[in-house]
């Protein structure tokens, strides 16, 4: 297929290699396990920090262990957080957050351009000429070890690989990682985001494509917690470029994220946002 094809046709052409002829209603499959909150609580906010404590210091490594069980850092007052709950055990099992620009402070960075801003080649994509509120870094985004016991998952604070989506004699979908990026792409939208930025591994934007998630490169990879690559997507050109598979998963999320932030669930940040016009 020629490099010009249509995204959403390219997507579509990937899957036909995640051998999913028995799972096609991915919206009913997401629905048993799991389901998507945004962190409008407190009570929401601690049980993703909860997570990356666990995921992040205790089996990782990556971050100090702190006294409280709970991981946070200087970016999480601009951040906007999601967790993924499990049906069968009504537990928190995955997070990930979007770290959005300083509302106080155009020249603060987001934490990418700190650690390869130099690096960046900005003719493909420049964070300072966009506008700072449509922009947001996706990370922390982790599952509790239990849903990450094959080998070479320990390792990882979320997995996605090939065998997740199975053979044809066993397909599977791997709901709980893909869910989580769905669910950020659910905030993003509803909070005017056009353009997320993360450090990811190239295999896993390999892996990404299968859902119609195409990333786009955009300097060369930097060793952080392994070797990974900056890289951007556009928003509403990957949702609309989502395989037609995948799309009612999105939409059951992006409907589960909403309900998050009916009256009385907004946390003075979402709050905050709103007052001050920023879109929603």
């Amino acid at each position: 297929m020629g490099p010009d094809a249509h995204p959403a046709r390219r997507g579509n052409a990937v899957l036909t290699r995640m051998y999913l002829p028995e799972f096609l209603n991915l919206r009913a499959g997401f629905e048993k396990y799991f389901t998507a909150h945004a962190a409008t609580t407190e009570a929401l906010e601690l049980a993703a920090y909860r997570i990356r404590h666990e995921v992040y210091c205790e089996e990782l490594g990556y971050e100090a262990a702190r006294d409280d069980g709970m991981e946070r850092d200087r970016y999480d007052a601009r951040a906007l957080h999601c967790v993924l709950r499990s049906v069968r055990n009504d537990e928190y099992v995955g997070c990930v957050r979007l770290v959005l620009a300083d509302p106080h402070d155009a020249t603060a960075n987001l934490p990418f351009e700190t650690y390869c801003g130099a690096s960046l080649d900005r003719r493909l994509a420049d964070p300072d000429a966009l506008p700072r509120t449509t922009i947001a870094e996706v990370s922390r985004l982790a599952v509790v070890g239990r849903y990450r016991r094959r080998s070479g998952e320990r390792n990882l604070p979320v997995a996605l690989t090939e065998r997740d989506f199975g053979t044809p004699d066993r397909p599977r979908f791997p709901y709980l990682a893909v869910g989580l990026y769905l669910a950020m792409l659910a905030q993003a939208r509803r909070h005017g985001i056009e353009t997320l930025f993360m450090l990811t591994e190239q295999r896993l934007a390999r892996q990404l494509t299968r859902l119609g998630v195409h990333l786009t490169p955009i300097g060369p990879a930097i060793e952080h917690r392994g070797w990974r690559f900056p890289s951007m997507m556009s928003v509403p050109e990957v949702i609309d470029s989502l395989n037609f598979f995948v799309r009612p998963m999105f939409e059951v999320i992006a409907e589960e994220i909403e309900t998050s932030y009916q009256p009385a669930k907004a946390t003075p940040f979402e709050l905050t946002r709103a007052s001050s016009g920023s879109p929603s």
